[in-house]
Order: structure tokens, then sequence, then C-alpha cells
């Protein structure tokens, strides 16, 4: 049976991370992603869950609060800075991130993911994933600005040197609107 798209970004997530490691949620959005990982990486572990939008950040703050979750570090910035917030003992170390693109549902859609800053966020993080690691991005493109950041995406990807990436992309080709898909990298 063929996976939705988040469902297999979570199946892709949960065979590489480990508990005690070190992740990311490049976009916390409403917090469902950034649940999934403080899960996968338990007590030990430690989420890095990024926003630029307030909204997103207290929307998450509170989905941790009902579930109880104290192992996430929520922090009001860009994906493209998460180099300041990574210590340096988790370089090579970190177990995974994730990242849904496009803008914070319900909220103002011309608040939007950008390729520049998506890109550094995925240049950076790349670094510092164990290998074996995942970084998952979900691409939602049927917005004004989307098409530009996923045709950025897949050009910048493909460059990805083989020899010490796997790139792959999953998504419904026979479905309208647009529909969202998953470019998901794994370092060797």
């Amino acid at each position: 049976m063929l996976k939705r798209v988040l469902s297999y970004a979570h199946e892709l997530l949960q065979s590489s991370i480990q508990p005690g490691e070190t992740v990311i949620d490049g976009t916390c959005g409403n917090g469902k992603d950034t649940i999934v990982l403080s899960k996968l990486v338990g007590d030990s572990g430690q989420v890095l869950a990024f926003d630029v939008q307030e909204q997103a950040i207290e929307n998450t703050k509170q989905r941790l609060a009902e579930e109880k979750i104290s192992n996430v570090k929520l922090i009001h910035d860009s994906h493209e800075n998460a180099e300041t917030y990574l210590p340096e003992e988790v370089y090579g170390f970190v177990g995974g991130a994730i990242f849904n693109l496009g803008y914070l549902p319900g909220s103002d859609k011309s608040v939007i993911t950008k390729p520049t800053s998506t890109i550094q966020a995925v240049d950076t993080i790349v670094k510092y994933l164990k290998s074996g690691g995942l970084i998952i991005l979900v691409v939602y493109y049927g917005h004004e600005g989307g098409e530009a950041e996923k045709n950025a995406l897949l050009d910048h990807l493909r460059s990805f040197e083989q020899k010490n990436y796997n790139v792959l992309q999953y998504g419904f080709i026979n479905q309208k609107n647009s529909p969202p898909f998953i470019l998901a990298i794994e370092k060797k």
C-alpha cells in the first residue's frame, strides 16, 4: 500500500533516528513533526525546532505542554541560522531533520519558506548529519513562490555527489492541485 506523503516522511525518520540523538524540525509550524521527533529521540535526546513566526512557536509550545514534552528547544529564528544553535559536539551526529515547506496552515499565506534560506539550512544541517541520517523536505508548492522554491531545491539537490548522498523524490503524480512531495537526503 502506498503511503501518504507525511506518513512516509515519518516512517523514513523512524528508520534513521535513534533515542538520545539531536534532531531538527526546520519548520515547527503547529508542532506535529516536533512531537514525532521528540518521541523518536526520547527523554535523553533533543529536538531543535525552528520557525520564523511567533504564532508557530506559540502553537508548538502549547502542543508540547499538552503532551508534557520537555526535550524540545523552540527557536524563534530562521532555519538558515541553524549552525548558530548546533553545538560543536553534535557535528557528524545529528540523527535527522524535517522541513514542511510553504506556509503555516491557518496563518498569513504571504509568509513562506524561501529557496535561499531553505538551501542554506540544508547545506548546514547535512554537514552535521550522521552517516545514515536523513533530511526530509516535504515540499508544498501550490502557492505563490512555491514553484520557485521547488525548482531551486531540485536543481540544488541534483548536484549532491552520488558517492556521498542518496537523494530521493517521492510523491503522487496523478493528483491535482500541486500535490506535495518528499525530497529525502541520506548521508552515506
